[in-house]
């Protein structure tokens, strides 16, 4: 049987990580995300982390991540998310996510995902630069 304690308490934790990720303040992602995360199964660490979430949050200022789907499996958590914003220019670019977390001690220690955010920076540059 599982616990729906441990659901609801695992879908408030992601629903707060992408309420901060949403408000841009990357900085404090530390709460949510090991100082050790792997992304992809490379050592990451939280600085780059949070460095390539500002970097697109820098290209598409007003970034917002919509959750679609949300799926909890002990201490893995499943996404789906469409992410979208607006380039510097007014050129509206947008894509989907899937990502999937695990989370031990707390906090974010591993993900996996097609995480396509450098596409959504490479797409908010003017043409030739």
């Amino acid at each position: 049987m599982r616990s729906w304690g441990l659901w609801a308490e695992l879908e408030a934790f992601y629903r707060r990580y992408l309420q901060r990720c949403n408000e841009h303040r990357f900085a404090e992602l530390g709460e949510f995300v090991d100082d050790d995360v792997r992304v992809n199964d490379a050592d990451h660490g939280l600085r780059k982390y949070i460095d390539g979430l500002s970097a697109v949050g820098e290209a598409l200022p007003d970034l917002h991540w919509d959750l679609r789907h949300l799926l909890v499996d002990g201490e893995y958590l499943s996404v789906h998310l469409f992410d979208r914003g607006t380039t510097r220019d007014g050129v509206p670019v947008s894509t989907q996510e899937l990502a999937m977390y695990r989370l031990a001690g707390g906090r974010i220690v591993e993900v996996w995902g097609d995480l396509d955010h450098e596409r959504l920076v490479r797409e908010s540059r003017p043409a030739g630069s």
